[in-house]
C-alpha cells in the first residue's frame, strides 16, 4: 500500500465521520440565515437607534439653550428653536424611519433614510457651536 492509498483511506474515514456533523451545522446555519433575513429590519435598526440616542445625548449637553436653524448669508439664523426641540425632533425623525424599516417589506430604503437622518443632529451642532 503506498502513501496515496493510505491518505485516501484516512480521508474517507474522516469524511464518513464528519459528514453528518457538517450537515447538521449547515442546517443550523441555514436556519440562522433564514431568521436573520426575516428580522433584517430589526437587525439593521439596532445600530441606527443606538447612534441616534448617543447623538441626542451629546447634543443635549453641548448645544446652546437656543439653537438657530436656516443660516442666512449674513451669518444670522432666520429661526431660533429651543434645545429640547433641536434634540427631540431629529430623534423622532430617526424613530419614525426605524419604525418604517421594521414594518416595511422593502427594508433598505427606510433604513437608508434613517441613516441619513443621523446627519441632522451633527448639522445642528456644527452650524451652532463651531464659529464661521
Amino acid at each position: 500500500m503506498n502513501k496515496m492509498d493510505s491518505f485516501q483511506l484516512k480521508w474517507n474515514m474522516f469524511w464518513f465521520k464528519a459528514k453528518p456533523v457538517l450537515q447538521k451545522i449547515g442546517v443550523v446555519l441555514k436556519q440562522i440565515g433564514k431568521w436573520l433575513y426575516r428580522l433584517r429590519g430589526f437587525v439593521l435598526s439596532i445600530p441606527v437607534a443606538v447612534v441616534a440616542i448617543i447623538l441626542a445625548n451629546q447634543n443635549n449637553g453641548r448645544l446652546p439653550y437656543e439653537v438657530g436653524i436656516d443660516l442666512q448669508t449674513s451669518g444670522e439664523f432666520a429661526t431660533m428653536i429651543s434645545r429640547d426641540t433641536a434634540v427631540w425632533v431629529p430623534l423622532g425623525i430617526t424613530g419614525i424611519c426605524i419604525a418604517l424599516t421594521c414594518c416595511s417589506r422593502r427594508v433598505l430604503y427606510p433604513w437608508l433614510i434613517a441613516v441619513f437622518s443621523l446627519v441632522i443632529p451633527l448639522l445642528l451642532y456644527y452650524t451652532n457651536v463651531i464659529p464661521f
